[in-house]
């Protein structure tokens, strides 16, 4: 058991499952889907959407993971850091890269308010359709990774639990 005394809650570590063991061709068909959906986009975009939607889940495993893929590619630290406020640091971003993170927010957080039109007809005006749906299925994969890890207790950091 730790304790949280920044929130005074303690939380049992409980023995989660390994999602890749335990529900493998599901597993497969989400790498697979997650390989089509960035097919044919710019790497670093895909990059910036994976980030937002994870720090939007609060997925720390995710963020880990991506931000240092980001890295990798040859993101900036600059990048890197304004992706959480892209909306009070546009000059960091391209048109369409700021089109993408909006969609990226109202898709991952549907619930509130759904997709509005005008952050739709944004994205569409930057993306031509097929992109646009590949940028769709990208934010869907993301979600679906961030609730995969979340759910069976993923550490960042580690492949431990």
């Amino acid at each position: 058991m730790t304790t949280d005394t920044s929130m005074n809650t303690t939380h049992a570590k409980t023995h989660r499952l390994e999602f890749a063991q335990s529900a493998p061709k599901a597993f497969r068909a989400l790498i697979a889907f997650d390989a089509a959906a960035r097919e044919g986009l710019d790497p670093a975009l895909v990059e910036l959407i994976q980030i937002r939607a994870s720090h939007l889940n609060h997925c720390a495993y995710c963020l880990h993971m991506h931000t240092n893929d980001a890295r990798k590619a040859g993101e900036s630290e600059d990048r890197l850091h304004m992706v959480a406020v892209w909306r009070e640091a546009r000059h960091f971003f391209t048109e369409r890269e700021q089109a993408a993170l909006a969609l990226t927010e109202a898709m991952t957080l549907v619930a509130d308010a759904g997709v509005p039109d005008d952050v739709y007809e944004q994205a569409a005006s930057r993306f031509e359709e097929r992109e646009l749906a590949q940028v769709l299925a990208l934010i869907c994969a993301i979600n679906t990774w961030n609730r995969v890890a979340l759910s069976t207790g993923k550490v960042a950091g580690t492949d431990e639990r």
